[in-house]
């Protein structure tokens, strides 16, 4: 076998793999042999069928299904051992038509594949960078929404003497003609409703302040939105909805009103664990800890995009094998059109020099991921996927399993690796760049990304 590299320019070159009978021959009459032992052909015996005629049958496929698997592995193997910068994945030559072999006939084969090269770059960091890191303030705003959700989370339902606008008012609900029940009339029993949904502010007005027992005629059809609202209010198809158009009556039979908590001692068991919070100020200290530790990861997502940014500035200039890559684009996804990928090829770059610049940072640095990197940054995705939903005391037990869970698909797993590797550079880019420190408002710090999408 013979593996030869011919380099085009500096972004590109051709590699040619030349096989003959001696590096295919012995994995072909191996295979061939164990197709024979497994073999179940009438007239012969398991196992004893003629290796002639298992030849015969089967051999053209297996010698280049072996020839194909062959020239595979040591084109990767080639370009692991000779740390060739490639880009994308090898694809046939396009100056260099591969020929039709006749696998029956031939011995000797000769393969020949386009590869593109990432350019030759160095990424120093000698503290002359500058990256603005913005520090965002915490207000007393901030600190009161975040006491009023937990207030409103924690909360309770319970049943009043008379209507609000946000309470739920359940009641029996008759169809009215010329003021008095129709027969055969729509009917439902134990519909609900909540005013503060009714686009109509008169048909709102007429629940406001009426108490149990109170009958209320109203029109559905003036009182909402849409025909499911309607549907769902009636318990009738949403296609009988269109022929409703008369009054109804509603008899309140229930109204329940969701209150929010009080700020006592059963509220911060609920939101932080018993006895972890023992007094309104020990309360609004832990709310403020919080806010600043999500704070602080708006602030490493705005930094990451602006060191990002820096270096993608810095190497803008830098050559890559267009050609080569949107080819490539073009054979490994078939979603993709010319079009697409002329559109997307500049941010396509972008992605590339950035994650050329974390890989040389990363080998600069000595920066390895290993498995308990990856099993803390599972558990930082599950608890801030807690988060969301208000569950920020969640068990250690827990927020472990359901990252295990988590990490059982491949895919994750690979970006997890991606993410966690990507943390670690950025720890060292923040390390060796001049950091610009700038207190900013929430309301300032989220118009800078109003101002990079405009």
């Amino acid at each position: 076998m013979n593996i030869s590299r011919k380099d085009i320019d500096q972004n590109n070159a051709e590699i040619t793999i030349s096989i003959d009978k001696t590096d295919y021959a012995e994995n072909v009459d191996k295979k061939l042999r164990d197709y024979r032992k497994k073999a179940n052909m009438p007239g012969f015996r398991p196992g004893m069928v003629p290796l002639g005629l298992i030849k015969k049958m089967y051999g053209k496929a297996v010698k280049a299904e072996e020839i194909n698997n062959l020239v595979s592995e040591k084109l990767i193997s080639y370009i692991e051992e000779n740390d060739l910068p490639v880009l994308g994945q090898p694809l046939p030559s396009e100056t260099k038509k591969q020929p039709e072999y006749d696998f029956n006939l031939q011995e000797e084969f000769d393969f020949y594949f386009d590869v593109g090269l990432a350019p030759a770059f160095e990424v120093e960091l000698n503290g002359e960078d500058e990256v603005t890191y913005y520090e965002i303030a915490i207000s007393d705003e901030m600190i009161e929404n975040q006491i009023k959700s937990y207030t409103s989370r924690f909360g309770k339902y319970e049943q009043v003497d008379a209507v609000e606008e946000n309470d739920m008012v359940k009641g029996h609900i008759v169809e009215l003609e010329n003021g008095t029940e129709k027969e055969s009339g729509i009917r439902a029993e134990n519909t609900v409703l909540t005013p503060a949904y009714m686009k109509d502010e008169e048909q709102k007005n007429l629940f406001i302040s009426k108490e149990k027992g109170d009958k209320i005629v109203f029109n559905p059809r003036k009182a909402f939105e849409n025909e499911t609202e309607i549907s769902s209010l009636l318990k009738i198809k949403k296609e009988e909805v269109k022929d409703i158009a008369t009054d109804f009556q509603l008899e309140i039979t229930e109204i329940t009103r969701y209150s929010h908590s009080e700020i006592n001692q059963e509220l911060f068991d609920k939101a932080f664990g018993e006895g972890n919070i023992k007094s309104e100020e020990e309360f609004r200290t832990k709310i403020t800890e919080e806010i600043k530790k999500n704070l602080k990861a708006d602030s490493e997502y705005k930094f990451t995009l602006d060191a990002r940014q820096m270096f993608v500035d810095k190497f803008k200039e830098l050559s890559f094998p267009e050609k080569f890559l949107k080819r490539w684009l073009l054979t490994t996804n078939e979603e993709m059109t010319q079009e697409k990928v002329d559109e997307a090829y500049p941010r396509i770059i972008e992605d590339l020099i950035w994650d050329l610049t974390k890989d040389k940072i990363a080998k600069a640095h000595d920066i390895k991921v290993e498995l308990p990197d990856v099993e803390e940054y599972a558990k930082k995705v599950t608890k801030a996927q807690f988060a969301q939903y208000g569950m920020v005391n969640m068990e250690d037990e827990v927020i472990e399993n359901y990252a295990k869970n988590m990490m059982k698909e491949e895919k994750t797993v690979r970006n997890f690796i991606d993410r966690a590797m990507e943390e670690k550079v950025l720890a060292v880019i923040r390390e060796n760049v001049k950091l610009n420190k700038e207190e900013i408002s929430i309301e300032d710090f989220n118009k800078l990304f109003e101002t990079k999408e405009a």
